[in-house]
């Protein structure tokens, strides 16, 4: 299914029902007075967050929604019946903005939430409304209150734990399909990951956090080059970014650290706040290099990086280092998240020479 994480919609609720005039009229009754109901509610349209859902495309090909009207009163005290209400189910993370003014309308963040887009209108009064002990023959009555009706933009970013961050090939798609349950397509050349990924990873039982993979960045990301700027969004609402180095490139020209310095500079500049987010670096693809060789060459990288936090040097393809990784994710991330993480698993608890350096 293709990824769609914006979409513009028209939305319309309904019209309340007109309020009738109607009178009484019986044998042997002749002053029977008012008996004309109240129109009925139009319907409104509501959205929900659903869990199920991870995509706008619903909302790609059904681009208006409109509620009905609610029925016209009628006569013998008869009320007109509200219209049901349209409910749109949308992804959790889902930003609702007015697509005239860009105002956020609602954020879904929490499942099942249920948000008011438009109100339907109002029904009209009947002349039974209008009865009053020195207007006992009323003949007024009023229309129903209109609709409301919007533009609306629709912005979907994904809600996890944490997010990878690298060039294309540096191993994120190997990474996430290692250490969680989801299975990206993987391939040797750039841009094999075209949307999002997110992955469940499961530390034990009930201890697990979700991990999120967009497409590669570029140089020129945050002026519009290549994919990963069209997605950067899917990563504001994360703890953690992992930013993802491919520690041994085919092409001996390319240099490590300068391809870590230009995703750094692209994250700064399409937002500060990004920018600001916890950071660890994870230097992928160790396997490629000789066992007498890593400490030096990672000693190095830092030095020249210029790098004062956490480093993890791992193999997504061989698993190398990452269950230190995602024991020290989990910690990372229950703490970030007002959650008591238990004590570490001793069997991860990173060395000299592997994990966190």
């Amino acid at each position: 299914m293709k990824f769609v994480d914006e979409a513009t919609i028209d939305v319309v609720a309904g019209d309340g029902g007109s309020g009738c005039m109607s009178f009484r009229r019986e044998k042997f009754i002749p002053f029977g007075g008012p008996n004309g109901g109240d129109g009925g509610r139009g319907a409104s349209v509501f959205a929900m967050a659903d869990r199920n859902l991870n995509t706008l495309i619903d909302f790609r090909y059904a681009r208006r929604h409109v509620g009905r009207h609610g029925e016209h009163g009628r006569g013998s005290d008869q009320y007109g019946a509200a219209a049901e209400d349209i409910v749109l189910r949308m992804p959790l993370g889902t930003i609702i903005k007015d697509f005239e003014t860009d105002e956020v309308i609602a954020e879904l963040l929490v499942p099942d939430e249920k948000v008011l887009i438009v109100k339907g209108g109002d029904g009209g009064f009947g002349n039974l409304h209008f009865k009053t002990s020195t207007n006992r023959a009323p003949r007024q009555k009023t229309p129903g209150w209109p609709g409301e009706q919007k533009k609306l933009k629709l912005e979907l970013r994904v809600l996890a734990d944490v997010g990878l961050l690298g060039m294309p090939n540096a191993g994120k798609s190997t990474l996430i399909a290692a250490i969680s349950n989801a299975r990206p397509k993987i391939a040797d050349y750039p841009f094999t990951t075209l949307h999002p990924n997110l992955g469940v990873v499961r530390v034990a039982a009930e201890k697990s956090f979700v991990v999120a993979d967009i497409p590669g960045l570029i140089e020129g990301a945050s002026d519009g080059a290549g994919l990963g700027h069209l997605f950067l969004r899917h990563l504001q609402r994360t703890h953690l970014l992992l930013h993802v180095v491919d520690f041994a490139p085919f092409d001996e020209a390319v240099d490590p650290v300068a391809q870590a310095k230009s995703i750094v500079a692209e994250l700064r500049k399409y937002d500060e706040s990004l920018f600001d987010k916890p950071r660890w670096l994870v230097l992928n693809k160790l396997d490629m290099v000789p066992a007498e060789e890593r400490a030096q060459r990672v000693k190095d990288f830092i030095k020249r990086f210029k790098w004062k936090g956490p480093v993890f040097e791992i193999s997504a393809l061989t698993r190398e280092g990452c269950e230190s990784l995602i024991q020290a994710v989990y910690q990372q991330v229950a703490s970030l998240k007002n959650v008591v993480p238990p004590p570490p698993d001793p069997r991860f608890v990173p060395v000299e020479g592997e994990g966190l350096v």
